[in-house]
């Protein structure tokens, strides 16, 4: 993406959007092989962590704390990824992604060749647990942080 290119970041939400806050967004990133992949998109066209002040760090951080202790909470997952990239987005915007041994890519990263066909049966399961999943999401949010600008979308 180039300098000029628009930001899609800041033209859209990114995927389904779970809680919005004034400095950031957590959102549902809509992958068929990784059911529960959630990014903490940060509001403000920021590229780099340290373009943040240190209490909007601070901030950032719980967030992604707080996406991957409410995931470990409702699925079990055996790893959570936890990656903040930008190299094609160059959007501030941490990746918090539910992982386990069974999923196509297990043990490599979310962005590898696929390792194994996708266990449908249990992408099916986590798919299922979603909008439970979301809502556990949004509430400890809303609790942490305030009340969301936006009511949590279902997952499809």
């Amino acid at each position: 993406m180039s300098q000029s290119a628009p930001c899609p970041l800041c033209q859209t939400d990114g995927g389904i959007v779970v809680w919005r806050g004034a400095d950031f967004r957590l959102i549902h990133a809509e992958d068929a092989l990784l059911p529960a992949f959630y990014r903490v998109v940060w509001t403000a066209h920021v590229a780099e962590f340290s373009d943040l002040s240190a209490l909007q760090r601070l901030s950032c951080m719980d967030a992604v704390a707080l996406a991957e202790q409410t995931l470990r909470t409702q699925l079990q997952p055996d790893k959570i990824n936890l990656a903040s990239l930008g190299n094609v987005v160059p959007h501030l915007h941490w990746h918090v992604i539910a992982r386990w041994r069974w999923d196509a890519y297990w043990p490599q990263s979310a962005w590898s060749a696929p390792q194994r066909e996708a266990d449908a049966p249990r992408l099916r399961a986590i798919r299922a647990a979603l909008p439970n999943v979301n809502a556990a999401l949004q509430a400890a949010f809303t609790a942490r942080f305030g009340a969301a600008s936006v009511q949590c979308q279902s997952a499809a």
